[in-house]
This record gives C-alpha cells, sequence and structure tokens, in this order.
C-alpha cells in the first residue's frame, strides 16, 4: 500500500514537471518545401545571375575567369569541374543527335581545366540554342538537384538544420562542390556542435558562415562575400531559422526581396 502511494506520487510529480516544461518550438518546412525551394532557387539566381529570374538562366553561359572555363545554365554547371560534361552526357542520352552532342569529346578532353579548346568558338551559342528545348531544361533542373540540392539537403537535415541552415549547405555546394561543402561542414563541426550533437543552431551555423567566408577568399572570384554578409548572416543574426518571407538582403550591392 504505501509503496502504491509512492509510485502515485512520483508519477503525479513527473506529470507535473513535464506539463510544466518549455513546447518546443515547431519547425517550418523544410527547403525541399515547394515554395521554400523556389525561393532558394532566387537567392542563388540573385548572387550568381544578378536576378530573381531563374527560369531566364537556362541558356546562360560565360567564362567569368574562375579557373573553372565556361560557366553556364540555372545553377553555374561549369566545363572544368565535371558537372557540365555529366549534364551534356544525359542530354546526348535523352536526345541523341543533339546540338551539344558534338562537343563531348571536347568537354571530357578539358574536363579538370579552364580550357575552351575544342568548344570554341560554336559552344556558347550551340548552349542557348539548346536551352530552348525543354528536355534540356528539364536536364538542367534534375541535374541541379541530383548533384546540389538533394544531397545538401539532406545532409543539413541529418545535421538537424532548419530551412535556412539547409540554404547555407545548398549555397556551399553551389559554389564549392558537395565535397567543399563537406570540408566546410567539418570545419565548422570542429569549432561547434551541431544540433543533432545537442548544440545550438545558430552558433553552429555562425561557425558554419565563419568557415564559409574563409573558403571563399581563398579564391580571386569569390572574395566577395556579400552573399554571406548581407544575405545568410543577415537572416541568422534575424532568427528567421525557418528562413520565413518576407525576405530582404544585398549581393554585390543590389537589394532584393521576396515577399
Amino acid at each position: 500500500m504505501k509503496f502504491s502511494v509512492r509510485l502515485m506520487a512520483v508519477l503525479g510529480l513527473a506529470t507535473l514537471l513535464v506539463s510544466a516544461a518549455p513546447a518546443a518550438i515547431a519547425a517550418g518546412p523544410g527547403l525541399d518545401d515547394p515554395a521554400k525551394k523556389d525561393h532558394a532557387m532566387q537567392i542563388v539566381s540573385s548572387a550568381e545571375n544578378s536576378s530573381l529570374n531563374w527560369r531566364a538562366q537556362f541558356g546562360y553561359i560565360e567564362d567569368i575567369g574562375d579557373g573553372r572555363g565556361y560557366t553556364g545554365g540555372i545553377i553555374g554547371f561549369t566545363s572544368g569541374t565535371h558537372d557540365m560534361l555529366e549534364l551534356v552526357e544525359r542530354y546526348a542520352d535523352a536526345k541523341p543527335g543533339n546540338v551539344l552532342a558534338k562537343y563531348l569529346p571536347a568537354l571530357r578532353a578539358v574536363d579538370g581545366s579552364d580550357s575552351h579548346e575544342g568548344l570554341d568558338p560554336g559552344y556558347p551559342g550551340d548552349w542557348r540554342a539548346a536551352a530552348n528545348d525543354q528536355t534540356f531544361r528539364d536536364l538542367q533542373e534534375s541535374e541541379r538537384d541530383r548533384v546540389y540540392f538533394n544531397p545538401s539537403v539532406s545532409r543539413a537535415k541529418q545535421d538537424g538544420l532548419r530551412a535556412l541552415g539547409q540554404f547555407a549547405y545548398y549555397d556551399a555546394a553551389v559554389v564549392h562542390g558537395y565535397e567543399g561543402l563537406q570540408a566546410i561542414r567539418d570545419r565548422a563541426l570542429g569549432r561547434a556542435a551541431s544540433p543533432a550533437q545537442g548544440g545550438d543552431e545558430t552558433a553552429y551555423l555562425q561557425a558554419f558562415l565563419d568557415e564559409r567566408v574563409i573558403e571563399m577568399k581563398k579564391e580571386a572570384a569569390h572574395e566577395d562575400t556579400s552573399r554571406i554578409d548581407t544575405a545568410q548572416r543577415v537572416w541568422l543574426n534575424d532568427g528567421n531559422l525557418d528562413l520565413n518571407t518576407p525576405l530582404r538582403w544585398k549581393v554585390y550591392g543590389d537589394s532584393y526581396s521576396i515577399g
């Protein structure tokens, strides 16, 4: 009888403590939510193309002098870092004899360099022509998701990050490749625990962005870190971990907004 009374008292105290505990803040939709994903594409496009209209960038192509050869398309596929080659290979598989297929030998030869050998003078014009083909546009989106968006968002979710952290990972992968993202993440984890490890999300993301800035400044083409300083860092300092609209930011001194 005494045991039952004591047990009931303990259970009652436990119930009281649980009910008194502060409620956890529910996370908003992740970056893979369709609306959030579109916002992410707009934010990246503001940095990559100085425009929120990312769907207008399928035909974009130029050499920006970053040592990666030609940069083209909605995510900045490059002839020097293999992702442009993979895209054109998939396009050739989907539509044999397309306008870019004839450049595959040259793309394989220049992969890993900034060379245009075998690509000039016709490749940029043919890329822009291919961008009128819905198949090529669809492949750009699917390759963006396969190589950059999906693995970055998945990794961020495993680390316990909400939409802003998921975007920070994705944007890092866009600029530095997924392996580059992993290297930045590893260094950040040496400075702060991730939420999945019991750490504070804001403190971890501050460490991640610090390491991202260090990585960007290693290359002259990326020494302007405004896509971090006057965009992602602003939202983080404002506590907007769910990347909710309205969003206001600047890149290279230009102002943008969503919502």
